[in-house]
Order: C-alpha cells, then structure tokens, then sequence
C-alpha cells in the first residue's frame, strides 16, 4: 500500500531535488522557473518557492506541528505520506490532455438518474457553505474553462453534480446538508451513498472554525451504517486563528481514532484559495481510485 510505505522528500535539498526532477521530467524551462507565478495551483507553480514553504503547502500540518507538546501522538498526522514524484503523477489527473478529458458531465436529483459509469467515483459531501464547490474548483483549477459554480449563498448545490476526470476516475458534488438543504436531501443523497457500487471515498468536509456539528455527526453516522470508506477534510484552515485551527483539528483527529471504524484515520486540512493541502488531496484520490499504485 501507499500509505506508510513512501516518505515524503524532505531536509535541505528538498527544493533542488524537486525542481531538478520537474525539469528532467519536461514540466517546465529553465525560464518557467524564473517566470513569476499567479498562484500556488500546480506543482510547478511552487517548485520556486523556499523548501520550508513548499511543505506547508503540501502538508500545513506542520504549521500546527510545531505548536505541540512532546508527548502529542502524531501517529496520524501523515498516514498518507507520498513521495513528490507521485505528487507530480498525480496532479496530471487533474489536467486535460489527448484523450484524458476533464470536464462537468451531468447532473441527478435522484439515484435512478444518475449516469451509469464504470470509472472509480468519489464524492464530497458537507454542511451548507463548507466549501465544497470550492475545494472542486481547486482540485480542477488547472483545467482552463471547466465550470465549478461556486456562490456566497449557503445551499447552493440542489443537485449531484458529476465531473468526469476522463477515463480515470468520477468526482461528484453533492448538496450541503444542514439547515440549507434541499428538502429531498435524505432520499437524494442517502439512496446514492447506499447503493453506488463504484464509489471508492466519500470525503467529508467539516469547517476549520467551528469544527464537527451535530449535523456531521448525523452524516458521519450515515457513512458508519452504509460501512462507506471515508475521510474527513478541514477546509477553509485560513481563516480561524492557529490555536482555534489546532484545536478543531485535535479534536476530529480524537474523535475519528476513538467514535469511528470506517474514517480514514488521517483529517486533510485545506485551504481551497491559497492551495494550502490541495496538491496532497489531489494524490489522495488518484491513491484511492487505483490510479497511483504504492511504490517501494
């Protein structure tokens, strides 16, 4: 398995084994490297960057880290740990390219109007306003004209909103549940969650500010009974103060190791506008639906 069995490149020559590689591997010119970048989207974006930064884009968990006692267990802080050549593989999952299209596919208000697809499939489900469209957004931001509707308005998504990632692997978009759902929000989403058969990872998105709410609790119940595979990712984590941010994430990281057999027991933490946690996610699903096999 991938998980604990690669370790992450890291000390000193981070930065220069990073871009030396990129560069071998045809992902950028020498110019590219001195070209300045608009944002922290792909890999190649923060290869310029200074090694401490280039970790805590792809692993903020060391910005909490270092906030922690010595007797904290960090057992599970990276669980997925992935080397940055399968980063870079990983990332090119999620861009157009010949054959390996990316773009939105349809949409169901109901499980026998969803499309029958063979393709391994994930879904991100969440409270009203966590950030879910967002996050998809991010993960597909290197795609040019694919259209991730994102608004201020709570409950915005009414809908299973399906992206294919060409023959590689489904992302669907579900609507938020809590206050803000859809009023057939149960029998849309539960009857999905139940019976996809190729659904690989459902991923859970719970705010960095305010932590699990009686309504995650309610969903990550759901995912218990249906005995669903799923993973918990703390979004908007630039937002709250560090010691709010470090809280929240000791408590779901407790919560899901003592209160949960199926969670992943590992938490993500992401930032969707600053990139913060997006590179790592990405190569979390291309690991889950099959599209990076572990390496020694």
């Amino acid at each position: 398995m991938l998980i604990g069995s690669v370790s992450l490149i890291c000390g000193q020559n981070m930065w220069t084994i990073l871009r030396s590689r990129l560069l071998l591997s045809g992902h950028f010119s020498s110019c590219d490297v001195c070209r300045a970048m608009s944002n922290h989207a792909s890999m190649q974006s923060i290869a310029k960057l200074q090694e401490r930064k280039i970790n805590k884009l792809i692993f903020p968990i060391t910005d909490l880290e270092k906030f922690l006692g010595p007797g904290v267990d960090r057992t599970y802080f990276r669980l997925f740990n992935p080397s940055i050549e399968q980063i870079v593989k990983a990332e090119e999952l999620f861009r157009s390219s010949g054959k390996h299209v990316i773009d939105y596919y349809t949409s169901a208000v109901r499980m026998d109007h969803t499309p029958s697809l063979t393709q391994p499939e994930v879904c991100f489900i969440g409270r009203s306003n966590v950030g879910k469209s967002t996050l998809i957004k991010a993960l597909f931001s290197l795609v040019p004209g694919l259209e991730v509707r994102v608004s201020k308005n709570p409950g915005h998504t009414k809908k299973l909103n399906f992206f294919k990632a060409g023959k590689a692997f489904t992302l669907v978009d579900m609507p938020g549940y809590g206050y803000h759902a859809p009023e057939d929000f149960t029998d849309m989403v539960e009857e999905y969650l139940q019976k996809r058969q190729n659904l690989k990872r459902i991923f859970l998105l719970v705010d960095g500010s305010i932590g699990l709410q009686k309504s995650d609790l309610i969903a990550i119940e759901m995912c218990e009974e249906f005995a669903k595979p799923y993973v918990v990712v703390i979004t908007k984590i630039d937002r709250p103060p560090t010691g709010i941010l470090l809280t929240r994430f000791l408590e779901v990281q407790e919560f899901i190791v003592n209160k949960t057999n199926g969670c992943f027991p590992q938490p993500f933490l992401i930032s969707s506008t600053q990139y913060s946690g997006v590179h790592l996610l990405r190569c979390f699903i291309a690991h889950v639906t099959g599209n990076l096999p572990s390496t020694s």
